[in-house]
């Protein structure tokens, strides 16, 4: 049973609606219709022509030519297989019969016109519903049809020894070396017209004790070559019994008393952490910037002349395909006479799809972004003196970039000035996987914090991995360095808050945040070990501290030279979270940080793949190993980047 079956134009403006539920119920069928809208239609996500929202499951249609949206709307846990022929047949419907009234009076028609659909759309739906029923049920094979009755009695008779020599015959076929040099052997003795009986003959004629015999032969001659090569290399014996001896390095300890530091009294004490001398250029890069401000990510496309030869390329062969030839053919290519079809498309988004993985685009969004840009071109005209090409790239780019800017921008700086209003530290929390840059960038964002006047101190939540409180410790005398108190009217603007390894992360984050609200920081940088998607007990560690400690921003940090592994990563870390999470509405990824930037060219599809599967904005971008190096996504600089040939 349907809910709803709606007809609306792209601009907003409700055509025909029929409301299949009676009641409260009824109204709301437009908060999933508003949903559909935000999430799909504004964002690019048309791969899928379905869509779930709570309970229900949305399935739609788009008529480019018109501007019109089929929206229909049933339960989730009914499966209803009519309704891919229902939404056809009421879209055919809908245009044949209105065909007119579009075409003459274009949008006031739409404003002025009245859709009297009811009885078609009735007669439809009953239709739909009966050829669902009238498909006949599958029936199932006789006995005469089964490959088991073609089998004769005598091909299933099985003599004692034949079963044994087809499965190795099998086995030669399959390419094994040793046992096809046998099987050559034995074929040379045997004769050349009975290969089969020969060998047959051969093995019968042996006895037990003979072929036992040959048995105890062949494993001392494999026994023998064994102590030959062994007795060759007495090197890693003598390794063996000297043993392994660990390396103890000048500045460390190898006693762990030295390592414990659950009872140290630096946290929130300046003057236990010594200063350090070091080159500010070298940690500052640039001195020419503006102090505070976070810069845009850059691209400069040089090779312009030679993507318009890629672009203006595939056009040939669609203009071969009119038939004209010459000139005619080229005009007929150009000039828009003709409303796109799906075959027009084919070959362009085939390789705007190689294009994509090429980038580093996962594969699976690369078909669906493909997909989601012949759903929006399917039907519509092509403009005067433009090629099927050109209109692929263009609607793609504006797909990309629509994709890139997110639904709600996340403004730190602001937000933190609203936690200051509120008179409570305003916490960040860094996710991730190993090795992805965590502690690094966590360091950028303080110095970038720093700079715009807030105090910060550190969390040093990851006590697992053996010199992450070192590396922290050390950011944090160098952050003191270049910002030291002296320049904020005597107030130490980071600290660390440590207390060492092998205790609760969620323990160690809450007593920090407790402490900034005591000593009156402003933010809480929550550093956590690395851990992989299908760790279940790290994860589950994760979602803990999450829950415990409730941060106002959880921050994936992602590299971006990763393609397909970035979506298995988010997906994974996010169904993580919500299931070991004890809350009703479990708190989720809110942003990424994406990392290692400067390494990847324009090999840019990671920053496409981990937005386009979360729905969440890209906070900050990675570029270098200084202080400095750390700036906002440009989404046309990206899309440049990824459209570059």
């Amino acid at each position: 049973m349907l809910d709803f079956f709606t007809i609306f134009s792209k601009g907003g403006l409700v055509l025909w609606c029929f409301q299949g539920v009676r009641g409260p119920a009824a109204a709301a069928a437009t908060a999933p219709v508003n949903a559909l809208i935000r999430s799909v239609l504004l964002q690019e996500r048309g791969g899928s022509n379905s869509f779930n929202h709570e309970a229900l499951t949305l399935k739609y249609k788009l008529d480019n030519q018109f501007e019109l949206v089929f929206v229909v709307g049933f339960q989730k846990i009914l499966t209803l297989t009519y309704v891919d022929k229902l939404i056809d047949d009421v879209h055919k419907e809908f245009r044949d019969k209105y065909r007119n009234e579009f075409q003459q009076k274009g949008t006031l028609g739409l404003l002025n016109g009245t859709f009297d659909f009811k009885d078609d759309f009735l007669r439809l739906l009953r239709e739909a519903e009966e050829s669902s029923k009238v498909r006949a049920p599958t029936v199932m094979k006789t006995f005469e049809q089964s490959m088991k009755f073609q089998k004769t009695v005598k091909c299933m008779i099985e003599t004692r020894g034949e079963k044994p020599k087809e499965k190795a015959k099998n086995k030669k076929n399959k390419g094994s070396k040793k046992e096809g040099t046998e099987a050559v052997t034995a074929s040379n003795k045997a004769a050349p017209g009975e290969k089969q009986p020969s060998a047959t003959g051969d093995r019968e004629e042996l006895t037990k004790d003979e072929i036992l015999q040959k048995n105890r032969e062949e494993f001392f001659k494999r026994h023998m070559k064994a102590g030959e090569k062994s007795s060759k290399s007495p090197k890693p014996e003598a390794q063996k019994e000297k043993g392994k001896k660990p390396r103890v390095w000048d500045l460390g300890n190898s006693n762990a008393k030295v390592l414990d530091y659950s009872n140290s009294t630096t946290n929130g004490n300046s003057e236990a952490c010594p200063a350090e001398e070091f080159d500010p250029d070298i940690a500052l890069g640039d001195r020419n910037r503006e102090p505070g401000r976070l810069y845009d990510l850059e691209y400069e496309s040089d090779e312009e002349p030679e993507e318009e030869k890629v672009v203006q390329n595939p056009s040939k062969p669609s203009a071969k395909k009119g038939g004209l030839g010459g000139m005619f053919g080229m005009l007929k290519g150009l000039v828009g006479s003709k409303s796109l079809t799906r075959e027009d498309m084919e070959p362009v988004l085939e390789k705007m799809k190689d294009h994509l993985i090429a980038k580093n685009v996962a594969a699976e969004i690369a078909v669906q972004l493909c997909e989601s840009v012949a759903k929006k071109l399917e039907g519509k005209v092509m403009g005067t003196f433009t090629t099927v090409t050109s209109t692929v790239k263009q609607a793609l780019q504006e797909a990309l970039v629509q994709i890139l800017q997110p639904q709600r921008r996340v403004d730190v700086l602001r937000d933190v000035m609203d936690a200051q209003r509120h008179r409570r530290p305003y916490v960040v929390t860094f996710c991730g996987v190993n090795g992805v840059g965590k502690s690094t960038n966590l360091a950028k964002i303080s110095f970038w914090l720093i700079e715009n006047g807030f105090s910060v101190l550190i969390a040093a939540c990851d006590t697992f991995r053996a010199g992450a409180v070192e590396q922290l410790r050390t950011h944090t005398r160098r952050l003191n360095a270049l910002h030291p108190p002296e320049n904020h009217g005597g107030r130490t603007m980071v600290q660390l808050y440590e207390k060492g390894y092998g205790k609760d992360a969620a323990g160690i984050a809450m007593e920090a945040i407790s402490y900034a609200r005591n000593q009156g920081f402003d933010v809480v940088l929550v550093d956590t070990a690395g851990r992989m998607q299908d760790n279940a007990p790290l994860m589950t560690a994760l979602a803990k501290l999450i829950a415990v400690n409730a941060p106002d921003l959880v921050l994936f940090v992602g590299e971006a030279l990763v393609g397909n592994e970035a979506v298995d990563q988010l997906v994974k870390f996010n169904k993580a979270l919500a299931d070991h999470s004890m809350a009703q509405t479990p708190r989720l990824i809110d942003g990424i940080v994406l990392t290692k930037f400067d390494t990847i060219d324009d090999k840019v599809g990671a920053a496409i793949s981990m937005t386009y599967i979360t729905s969440k904005p890209i906070v900050f971008v990675g570029t270098g190993q200084t202080y400095c190096d750390l700036r906002s996504l440009n989404a046309k600089a990206v899309v440049a980047a990824l459209m570059k040939a």
